[in-house]
């Protein structure tokens, strides 16, 4: 059975997974996660760099730094890529979450530090989307342990949708994550149209979910 959150916490925990909009809000969260990191974390892990930036720009040096240390660069690029894939697993999303925090923190860390200029408010929103997530998986770090990867039951993201609204989320994040990969050449550059035409498809499936609730329930 799972362990309860702390009596002024666990009210609030409950109030916020009961409503609709903020399980969506979730579920938004960890694609957009999961479509910015999978990119730029198989750059590193294929053994490519970052940018074509002069080393004599900060920004430019610190990456190829980065880049030059070779199997560490790789290690981070796997690190990325290995949350990105477990947030977009329900019974993982918790682990995936956590392991996000200090790559958050760290992107931080260095944009403000090197001087990446307004990217530091970017890796900021990520930081808070992160903690976000990890607040709303709050009973789960609390349960802890082993537990942590979701041996116990737990809904998924996509329970208690319709059918098509379900569809859309689904083809909506294979849509966008495709749109992401064209930036990085893993995908060409060519099919960007249709993979907008899909995502304004997955939005209409979306809205057609939410019509068949609300039809139905008349």
């Amino acid at each position: 059975m799972r362990e309860s959150l702390p009596a002024p916490l666990a009210a609030g925990h409950r109030w916020a997974r009961g409503r609709p909009w903020l399980r969506r809000f979730t579920l938004a969260n960890r694609l957009l996660l999961a479509m910015a990191f999978v990119p730029t974390g198989l750059v590193k892990l294929t053994g490519n760099r970052f940018t074509l930036l002069p080393v004599d720009n900060p920004v430019g040096f610190f990456f190829e730094a980065m880049y030059r240390t070779g199997p560490y660069w790789r290690f981070i690029g796997l690190v990325q890529v290995a949350a990105a894939v477990l947030l977009l697993v329900p019974r993982t999303a918790t682990l995936g979450a956590m392991l996000f925090l200090p790559i958050g923190l760290s992107i931080v860390l260095i944009t403000w530090g090197v001087g990446f200029g307004g990217t530091v408010f970017v890796a900021l929103g990520m930081l808070l989307s992160v903690t976000y997530l990890l607040c709303w998986d709050g009973d789960r770090i609390w349960a802890a342990g082993a537990r942590l990867v979701g041996a116990y039951e737990s809904p998924g993201p996509l329970s208690g949708m319709h059918r098509l609204e379900a569809s859309g989320w689904i083809l909506g994040a294979l849509a966008g994550l495709g749109l992401v990969m064209t930036t990085r050449g893993y995908v060409p550059t060519h099919v960007r149209g249709e993979l907008l035409l899909t995502g304004v498809g997955a939005g209409a499936l979306v809205v057609a979910g939410w019509i068949a609730v609300a039809w139905r329930g008349r």
